[in-house]
């Protein structure tokens, strides 16, 4: 089904939406979630400011870049540089906790509801908030898997010990040339499990995930189903955006919401089943759970 380009933003105060929101949430019967770099913005976890001048201030000093972003991109001229930016940047963007409890929360909603998360978020922060591994799949990646730069294999690796002591070693902003994280199977260079071109691994893992994703769409594909869109922007819209969209647009007893800031749309032919919100998706969660 093809959807013309909307757009409906949001409309209604931001209480009435709130609580129409609560009301689709306890009438579904299956919620699928879709997250992006929102919800994690809204838990803490920033790329500027303070934080970034915390945990990089010497990397901005010597490079002009302000943010973890533009910095994740910078040609660092040796591989030991190069790790010793990319271990602090791991480590405090998976490791670390989030500042704010907004995944907790999340959970807190629909823990008794069937539930499914796709994500493009990489930071494992759905995990860590104990939502359960079989109802997540993590499309984009995981900043805590390595794999092989080539790639030689469909396979990944776990970096926290690596990770770690990447972040405890280094020193004059590199990493030991010893920890330089090598593929097991061919030798050549390691790097990120994330997906930027086409040498992303999906391993076994991803993909059984994505199967389960594809059977609970397919299982609850015409009953009460709420779409709830948390954060997502428009980088992969192709993703979460367009297909919560179109999934809404075929199944009559579905409601859409999408919780952002500054970005809560939906096209004109779903505008009547939509509940946009445009605000902080921590504030939401927290007045949805009060009307619970």
């Amino acid at each position: 089904m093809s959807l013309k380009i909307p757009i409906t933003k949001s409309t209604g105060s931001c209480s009435d939406n709130i609580r129409r929101l609560r009301a689709a949430l306890d009438a579904a019967e299956a919620v699928v979630i879709g997250a992006g770099a929102g919800l994690s913005t809204s838990a803490g976890f920033v790329y500027t400011g303070e934080r970034f001048e915390r945990y990089f201030s010497d990397f901005a000093a010597k490079y002009g870049f302000q943010d973890m972003y533009s910095g994740g991109f910078y040609p660092f001229s040796a591989p030991e540089e190069f790790w010793a930016y990319w271990s602090r940047y791991i480590f405090i963007n998976r490791y670390l906790d989030t500042p704010r409890p907004v995944y907790d929360d999340l959970l807190a909603l629909v823990r008794d509801k069937d539930y499914f998360v796709i994500t493009t978020n990489v930071d494992h922060c759905f995990q860590k908030a104990g939502f359960e591994k079989q109802r997540l799949l993590y499309t984009q990646g995981d900043y805590g898997l390595f794999q092989c730069s080539q790639p030689c294999c469909q396979e990944t690796f776990d970096n926290e010990d690596t990770v770690r002591q990447m972040v405890e070693r280094q020193k004059d902003m590199r990493v030991p040339s010893e920890l330089l994280p090598v593929c097991p199977r061919c030798g050549r260079p390691m790097t990120m499990n994330l997906r930027s071109d086409d040498r992303f691994v999906e391993d076994e893992g991803w993909h059984r995930a994505a199967e389960r994703y594809e059977d609970f769409l397919r299982a609850r594909g015409n009953g009460p189903t709420l779409f709830l869109e948390l954060g997502v922007g428009y980088n992969t819209p192709a993703i979460i955006k367009y297909p919560f969209w179109r999934m809404t647009a075929r199944n009559p007893k579905a409601v859409y919401a999408c919780v952002n800031s500054g970005e809560a749309v939906c096209p004109d032919e779903i505008a009547g089943r939509s509940i946009c919100i445009d605000g902080d998706i921590g504030a939401v969660l927290e007045k949805l759970a009060k009307q619970g």
